[in-house]
C-alpha cells in the first residue's frame, strides 16, 4: 500500500505531515477546473475533488487523498484569480463581509470513493487602497482561491473565522483523519 498525495500544494504537504504522514508519492492530477454553468460552489469543490482523487493513476491497495478549496461569496464561486485586477476585484468583493471557504475531501482505495466537505466562515476586513495594493505586489494571492492565504500575510485581514482554520489553508485535519481510517489507512501507529 502507498499512500498518494493528489495535489502539488505543499501546504497540503505540511498538513499532512501534522498528523505523521509523508506521501510515498505526490501526483498531482490535471483536469479542468472550470465551474458548469450554474454549478453552486459547495458541489463545485465536492466535484473537483472526487475528479482529482479519480484522475491519480494507483494501484488496487495504494490510498489517494485529493482536495479542493473553494472561496464562495453567497452563490459565486471565487477561483484562483487570472491576473492581479481579478484579485483586486475579488479582495474588494470580499472586505467588510462574510463569506464561505469549502474544502472538499476524496479519498480512493481501489474501487471505493469516500467523500467529506469542510465548510469554514470567514470575514475579511475592508483593505483600504494601501493594503490592497501592497497585498498585490506581494504577489501572495497568485494560485489562491479567492485571491488570498490566511496562512500568510491576509491573516492580517481576517478578524474572525468559525470553523477549521486548516480546512481554510486547504486541507481539514479532522476530516482528512476520519476518510483515512475509514479508507484503511493505519494513522496512529505506534513507532
Amino acid at each position: 500500500m502507498r499512500f498518494i498525495l493528489g495535489s502539488g500544494s505543499p501546504r497540503r504537504k505540511e498538513l499532512l505531515a501534522q498528523l505523521g504522514i509523508v506521501p510515498d508519492a505526490i501526483l498531482p492530477p490535471d483536469i479542468d477546473e472550470d465551474p458548469r454553468k450554474g454549478e453552486l460552489p459547495r458541489p463545485y469543490a465536492a466535484r473537483l475533488a472526487r475528479e482529482k482523487a479519480l484522475a491519480v493513476p494507483a494501484g488496487p491497495d495504494d490510498i489517494v487523498l485529493c482536495a479542493d478549496t473553494t472561496v464562495a461569496l453567497g452563490r459565486r464561486i471565487l477561483g484562483k484569480p487570472a491576473d492581479a485586477g481579478e484579485a483586486a476585484r475579488f479582495l474588494t468583493a470580499l472586505g467588510g463581509r462574510r463569506h464561505q471557504v469549502i474544502t472538499a475531501l476524496a479519498v480512493r482505495r481501489g474501487d471505493r470513493l469516500w467523500t467529506r466537505e469542510s465548510l469554514s466562515d470567514v470575514k475579511m476586513k475592508r483593505l483600504s487602497d494601501h493594503e490592497l495594493n501592497a497585498y498585490l505586489a506581494g504577489g501572495e494571492w497568485q494560485g489562491k482561491a479567492g485571491a488570498y492565504a490566511i496562512q500568510g500575510a491576509a491573516g492580517a485581514f481576517i478578524p474572525w473565522i468559525s470553523g477549521s482554520f486548516a480546512g481554510i489553508v486547504g486541507l481539514p485535519l479532522a476530516e482528512t483523519a476520519a476518510l483515512l481510517q475509514a479508507a484503511g489507512y493505519p494513522l496512529w501507529r505506534s513507532p
